[in-house]
């Protein structure tokens, strides 16, 4: 359903929380998704924690945190 789809927006599980801190794989979902031939938006839809938000992008390597 590539085709179909707009966006994926990610989470970590349990918790809704950043990429990283719970259990899913997000190198192997993502490429997942590459492979099948997905190529469009993969918004960020967790909850930051206590820290303020711009400081929870700390994972993401700076040149993919930008829109293209």
């Amino acid at each position: 359903h590539t085709a179909k789809t707009a966006h994926v927006q990610i989470a970590d599980n349990p918790g809704r929380g950043a990429p990283g801190t719970g259990e899913l794989d997000f190198d192997g979902l993502l490429d997942r998704l590459k492979k099948a031939g997905y190529d469009g938006w993969i918004g960020l839809e967790y909850k930051p924690g206590d820290a303020p938000s711009a400081s929870s992008f700390a994972w993401l390597p700076a040149p993919l945190r930008a829109a293209k």
